[in-house]
């Protein structure tokens, strides 16, 4: 069954055209270290202990051995890896003594792929996109576009050990959508999808496009404040908070194409699946991603914007949720239009947006933000 719009309204809206070419975020605080930490054991371990000690991280004893050899592999890999020419770097982060295979089941195991492959997906191309409005029907782009500085991205949020990044990337795009149409920009709850919707798997996964057909149906969303994230799904939904938020729908963006990509994140954030899995992703710190990664779709993020570096290299702007401590204050830059068409690490071949044209719903009598 091909992915199609769920929509149960529609209205015209303002096309919203933006010109913005937005500064490059600073990378996150890390632990920096160079040639001399690496020279002795006796060096390596002071520098694990100045690593622990920033991050608060507490081992017993059998437990420090053992990461601490993870802990050197680690650090040779950033070290060499900078010592090359590629566009971005890595940084020792607070990921510092996971390995590849526990940071992968921890932060990028969503399994996007297992829920689409039993939803009965098919990837689809359709070069001929037009969106549901005329925001996204504009025939000519802006060369580049940033939702943080329009006011409609909330801060970089920590789903930590809960693979929920779904919810994450859902919300994204959600609080996005209702900050365009209403001026108001307020954090939602990812608790609620989490403990909640029972077609996706709380800590184990699931998929954006279930989550959009959540909130519509389910009448809105709690905000963030009224439902906070715990990083553990309860054994109940609390259907105590008001739902606050809104959609009417969702629709997907054409399967491997970044033109229609593009199109959909000049209207509104747009939320993306990507392969996370490597070193590339763990220690992320700064500049263009670029490197060779697989299309085993494992991790929900949103797309904020795009751009062009000084140099000419096309990027996407994601939002990810492993903290502001990650990357580029929470964010990272991927290379964009790139030769296979699923995009770089499959960030092509699974994008979806929410619709919105009603207004929210009234909490005591008062209208909430009126479209």
């Amino acid at each position: 069954m091909a992915r199609t719009l769920v929509i149960t309204t529609t209205a015209a809206v303002a096309t919203l055209v933006l010109l913005l070419v937005a500064a490059a975020p600073a990378p996150a605080i890390a632990l920096d270290f160079g040639e001399k930490d690496l020279a002795s054991e006796e060096s390596l371990w002071a520098l694990y202990e100045r690593w622990r000690a920033q991050h608060t991280v507490s081992r017993n004893l059998g437990e420090k051995a053992r990461r601490f050899n993870v802990f050197k592999a680690n650090v040779r890999l950033i070290h060499e890896f900078n010592l090359g020419d590629e566009p971005y770097k890595l940084r020792l982060n607070r990921f510092g003594d996971m390995t590849a295979d526990e940071f992968s089941r921890a932060y990028a195991s969503s399994r996007i792929a297992h829920h689409r492959t039993f939803r009965g997906d098919q990837i689809r191309s359709d070069d001929g996109f037009v969106m549901h409005d005329s925001a996204a029907a504009a025939t000519s782009l802006p060369s580049s576009v940033d939702w943080r500085a329009k006011g409609a991205v909330t801060g970089v949020k920590d789903q930590g050990q809960c693979g929920s990044c779904w919810a994450f990337s859902t919300v994204a795009s959600v609080e996005g959508i209702n900050a365009i149409r209403t001026g108001n920009l307020m954090s939602l709850s990812e608790q609620q999808l989490v403990d909640c919707d029972t077609s996706d798997s709380g800590c184990n996964g699931g998929l954006m496009d279930n989550a959009f057909q959540y909130i519509a149906s389910n009448g809105g969303i709690a905000s963030e404040e009224a439902y906070p994230y715990t990083a553990q799904q309860a054994s109940t939904c609390y259907t105590a908070p008001p739902d606050v938020v809104t959609i009417d729908g969702y629709q997907d963006v054409p399967a491997n194409n970044e033109a229609a990509l593009q199109k959909a994140v000049a209207a509104q954030p747009v939320s993306v699946a990507i392969d996370a899995s490597g070193s590339q992703f763990q220690f992320y710190s700064e500049g263009v991603l670029a490197g060779k990664c697989g299309t085993a779709l494992d991790h929900g993020v949103a797309v904020v914007g795009y751009g062009v570096t000084v140099d000419g290299t096309k990027y996407w702007v994601v939002k990810n949720s492993w903290g502001a401590g990650w990357g580029e204050n929470g964010y990272i830059r991927m290379k964009r239009n790139v030769k296979s068409k699923q995009g770089l690490c499959g960030i092509a071949m699974a994008a979806s947006y929410p619709v919105k044209t009603s207004p929210n719903p009234k909490q005591g009598g008062v209208l909430r933000d009126e479209l």
